[in-house]
């Protein structure tokens, strides 16, 4: 009997595999999106930013002010995944004649983990154009 459930739960096996190396790389490529998209917001903001920091603006600021609006749309994201992911999950495992209850503490981890991820990536391109030199982007106006 134990051969018999190891047979049903090998197409499990391997469909876990492929779903966690797949989720890896979309994770992987989402956080270029993300880093594409920062920069890009960055590099159009330049001005912007030079003025700021003449005017007296910190480091921590003008992080602050390209990152937030990035992190509210990530937390937006999060609000709608969750339930969506939720729900999915549980038909998924109805499927099983023996199955688990998904534990309450791995949604928050699970998003604390992403913000953290996204935080990071975002933090990175944020830091490096609030330390650009204000003069660079102020010169030629």
């Amino acid at each position: 009997i134990n051969s018999l459930y190891q047979e049903k739960y090998k197409s499990e096996k391997t469909l876990g595999i492929l779903s966690n190396l797949f989720g890896g790389l979309a994770i992987f490529v989402s956080c270029l999106g993300l880093f594409g998209l920062v920069a890009y917001s960055a590099e159009q903001r330049t001005k912007e930013f030079g003025v700021r920091k003449v005017l007296g603006a910190t480091i921590f600021n003008l992080m602050q002010l390209l990152s937030l609006s990035f992190l509210k749309m990530i937390v937006v994201s999060i609000v709608i995944a969750v339930p969506f992911s939720y729900y999915l999950m549980n038909k998924w495992l109805m499927n099983f004649e023996f199955h688990t209850e998904i534990s309450w503490w791995i949604i928050p981890v699970a998003g604390f983990g992403t913000l953290m991820l996204a935080l990071i990536t975002v933090s990175f391109q944020a830091y490096k154009s609030a330390k650009a030199n204000p003069v660079d982007a102020l010169k030629y106006e």
